[in-house]
């Protein structure tokens, strides 16, 4: 039987379709604006870590890790500096195009710095009671504010002005956890622990941070657990958010009806860069307690702080009382996560204070009962 060649089959065999979508234009942008922001990384020395004096015969020594330091103020500029690089190398940063970002505050101001170091547009959609100075900083850097009443709207109203102006919508709440590098690379846990290498307790029994995303405690319990750490992880979190009864209940549906008053930290839903099963333990701190406690670390150490290093300070408190208490010693960590000075028309301020119904006195006398005596009041 001859052979015969079906020439038009092998034709449609050997025919590839092939689309290419180069644009040498875009990625000249592209390289020189991952460029600039590495090189911002390059020029940033690291944060200290100070020490919160207690008494030498306790054996305990707490740290603050002290991201205000960074250019922008806060711990969020690590955070901003992951979610650039993350969004130019997956392709969704474009020139010309806004990054938009739902935002309490300071994430928005190291986003927009980020954004005008490398030449975009910027909107925060924030909620209307952002302290002014949060505001302030934003525009400072170029960018722009969006207002919302109820801070549960953020996140559609961010999305929808994506649509909108083509831009693209970063969702902190989504991408924090996966942004970071959490195995290393300089990230806030690896510098931690290099820090604390000439310290007499240098691997901490406890470090605490506080959930705004939930990216950085995912970040430093996941270091913690591949470096094979016997360092535990706490969470700190605010009235009037939901990661503690979802974390308790295990609900990743929980939400509540209204926003955080401490600034940064707080979320109305369980965010998706929250990892509840990375974490040891949580605290749920009253807002009359986070404020007691920044007002007390200005009086330790002559520093102003935000509202949330007062919430993760109180817990951390508490932890240094039981070590007390059990004749433990050791090490604890938290963070002073951005300057006072935002906020000197809330957490600074008695006319505030009483407006919120909020009263620190109890809470301020506890801290001053534990430094004094080593004992932790029992109510």
């Amino acid at each position: 039987m001859p052979i015969t060649s079906d020439t038009s089959a092998t034709s449609s065999t050997l025919d590839t379709l092939d689309v290419d979508h180069t644009d040498a234009d875009y990625r000249s942008w592209l390289k020189e604006a991952v460029r600039k922001v590495q090189a911002d990384a390059n020029r940033s020395a690291d944060t200290h870590l100070l020490r919160f004096p207690l008494p030498e015969e306790w054996g305990i020594d707490l740290y603050l890790k002290d991201e205000s330091t960074h250019i922008t103020g806060s711990l969020k500029h690590r955070l901003a500096r992951s979610l650039f690089l993350y969004g130019l190398c997956n392709g969704w940063i474009r020139p010309g195009r806004p990054v938009i970002e739902a935002s309490s505050g300071s994430t928005a101001v190291s986003e927009a710095y980020f954004a005008k170091l490398i030449g975009v547009p910027f909107i925060a959609v924030m909620p209307r009671t952002t302290s002014s100075e949060k505001i302030r900083l934003i525009e400072f850097h170029g960018g722009r504010c969006h207002f919302v009443d109820d801070p549960r709207t953020m996140y559609d109203e961010s999305a929808a002005l994506a649509v909108e102006t083509g831009g693209h919508y970063m969702d902190q709440f989504t991408y924090a956890e996966r942004a970071t590098d959490w195995r290393g690379n300089n990230n806030i846990a690896e510098s931690i622990y290099r820090q604390l290498e000439l310290e007499r307790y240098p691997e901490p029994t406890w470090i605490v941070a506080t959930a705004g995303t939930g990216g950085t405690s995912a970040t430093i319990a996941r270091y913690v657990h591949y470096m094979q750490h016997d360092t535990r992880i706490c969470v700190a979190d605010p009235e009037n958010s939901c990661f503690f009864e979802g974390w308790t209940t295990g609900d990743p549906d929980v939400t509540c009806d209204c926003g955080s008053r401490i600034e940064g930290i707080g979320r109305p839903r369980m965010e998706p860069s929250f990892v509840p099963g990375a974490i040891d333990r949580m605290m749920k701190v009253p807002d009359a307690a986070s404020v007691a406690a920044v007002r007390a670390l200005e009086g330790a150490i002559g520093r102003k702080a935000g509202g949330s290093t007062g919430t993760g300070l109180w817990s951390a408190l508490k932890i240094v009382a039981e070590m007390v208490a059990e004749g433990r010693t050791g090490s604890v960590v938290t963070l002073l996560c951005d300057p006072g000075d935002r906020y000197l028309d809330k957490y600074y301020s008695d006319e505030w204070l009483a407006d919120q119904g909020l009263d620190i006195a109890p809470y301020t006398r506890a801290i001053e009962t534990l430094l004094a005596t080593g004992v932790w009041p029992s109510s």
